[in-house]
C-alpha cells in the first residue's frame, strides 16, 4: 500500500488533517447549562434544598409555587415559606444556590406568600417524612 500526498496536504502534520469542526446539528454542539436543564431536573435538584426548621425538602414540603426556566438559563422561583416570619430565607437561597450549580445560568427566589403555604400542598412523601420524623400528618 502505497501513500500519495497532494501538494495541498505535502508537508502537514498528520494532526492538520483531520477535520474535527463537525456541523452543529439542532443545537447538539450547545453544551451549556440552560441546553441541559430542563423543569424536571430543576425541581430534583431542589429536592437538596431542606427547610431548615422541618428538615425536609421544599419540593416535598410544597413550598415551590412555580419554576419559570427562560432559554437564555436563567430562572425564576416562585417560593413561600411555612411562615412568613421564618429568618432562614439566606439559609434557603445558599442550598438553592449549591442544589443549582451547573444547572442554570443564574436564579432568582420570587418569595411569595399569596395563596399561604398550607398543609395540603405537602406531597406525599413529604407526609412520610414528616411522619417519620414523629409529626401527626
Amino acid at each position: 500500500m502505497t501513500s500519495e500526498l497532494t501538494t495541498e496536504t505535502q508537508g502537514m502534520r498528520p494532526s492538520e488533517l483531520v477535520q474535527d469542526d463537525l456541523p452543529d446539528v439542532n443545537g447538539a454542539g450547545d453544551y451549556s447549562p440552560a441546553a441541559r436543564a430542563t423543569v424536571a431536573d430543576i425541581e430534583e435538584a431542589l429536592k437538596d434544598v431542606v427547610d431548615p426548621e422541618l428538615g425536609i425538602n421544599v419540593v416535598d414540603l410544597g413550598l415551590i409555587y412555580g419554576l419559570n426556566l427562560e432559554d437564555d438559563g436563567s430562572l425564576t422561583i416562585d417560593m413561600t415559606l411555612t411562615s412568613a416570619a421564618c429568618p432562614l430565607t439566606d439559609v434557603i437561597e445558599d442550598q438553592t444556590d449549591t442544589a443549582l450549580e451547573g444547572l442554570v445560568e443564574r436564579f432568582v427566589i420570587n418569595w411569595v406568600w399569596m395563596p399561604p403555604w398550607g398543609m395540603e400542598k405537602i406531597t406525599a412523601d413529604g407526609r412520610e417524612q414528616l411522619r417519620a420524623l414523629g409529626f401527626n400528618v
